[in-house]
């Protein structure tokens, strides 16, 4: 199975949980029908990525990183590359690069999708898909500047300032996902 076929596989099975995250849902499998090369970076109308929350073994805090070039405090996530064999592994390997953390359970479903407006390319969009993780107990964030400015934990009802919406809904939907999901055992 292509990444391709994984996406619109992931995307037709999701409940999405409200109106607008099924309109988003229905509008990335449009993208998918129109576009062979939706899931690569030169598809300039839009391409889809993939992201995670990732969420202390607690519950209690998430990792977030400070992005280099619009110096806000994202989730880890980014373009999927020719290697990714489905979203998940795509979600997964962004969080591991961006965060440092070995052994992270990342859920196999999205929590949430974001549509937003990027530089790409002169100007398109991402159809982000994301995901939540649970970091293991023991987890040491450690950064690789290439990747961000900066990555810390912060509580989940205390969000570092500049964030945005996306990522405080993103979050939320983690936790959610996460707490859910029960305890994870190595």
């Amino acid at each position: 199975m292509s990444l391709h076929e994984d996406a619109r596989a992931v995307l037709t099975a999701w409940a999405a949980p409200d109106a607008g995250q099924e309109a988003l849902r229905a509008s990335y499998l449009e993208h998918l029908e129109r576009h062979d090369d939706a899931m690569w970076r030169d598809c300039l109308p839009g391409h889809l990525t993939a992201s995670t929350a990732i969420v202390s073994a607690d519950g209690a805090r998430v990792a977030l990183v400070l992005h280099r070039i619009h110096r806000m405090w994202l989730q880890t996530g980014g373009h999927c590359e020719s290697d990714d064999a489905t979203l998940v592994r795509a979600a997964a390997r962004e969080a591991a690069e961006e965060s440092g953390i070995a052994g992270l359970t990342v859920l196999s479903a999205p929590v949430r999708l974001d549509r937003h407006p990027v530089p790409c390319g002169g100007g398109s969009f991402h159809l982000d898909v994301q995901f939540a993780a649970v970091a293991p107990e023991d987890a040491v964030l450690v950064r690789d500047p290439d990747e961000s400015a900066d990555l810390g934990w912060f509580p989940v009802e205390e969000l570092p300032e500049p964030t945005d919406d996306s990522v405080r809904g993103l979050v939320r939907a983690a936790v959610t996902a996460v707490a859910a999901h029960g305890p994870v055992h190595p």
